[in-house]
């Protein structure tokens, strides 16, 4: 993996922007705006008309500012953990 890549998924994710790529859900997929809050499972974002909390689970991110793809399964952490955690997975 990309060295740029993983510190990017290893760092604060609050103030990004970011796109739902792909979803299990028609209605998520095509949302995009900035990320408000996190928590293990879910993202608060601010979009264009509203505030919508969006499932990392069954979606597929896009950020657009640091060009990067990432499955919300691998996001599965509260954001607290996620740097030990998920860079021991990412070794």
């Amino acid at each position: 993996m990309d060295p740029n890549v993983k510190a990017f998924l290893l760092s604060e994710f609050i103030g990004e922007m970011v796109r739902v790529q792909t979803s299990s859900c028609r209605d998520l997929q095509g949302v995009e705006g900035l990320i408000l809050d996190e928590t293990k499972y879910t993202f608060l974002l601010h979009t264009s008309k509203k505030r919508k909390r969006v499932p990392k689970a069954g979606n597929t991110f896009y950020f657009p500012e640091r060009k990067v793809e990432a499955k919300g399964s691998l996001l599965l952490y509260r954001p607290e953990d996620r740097t030990k955690l998920l860079g021991r997975r990412l070794r």
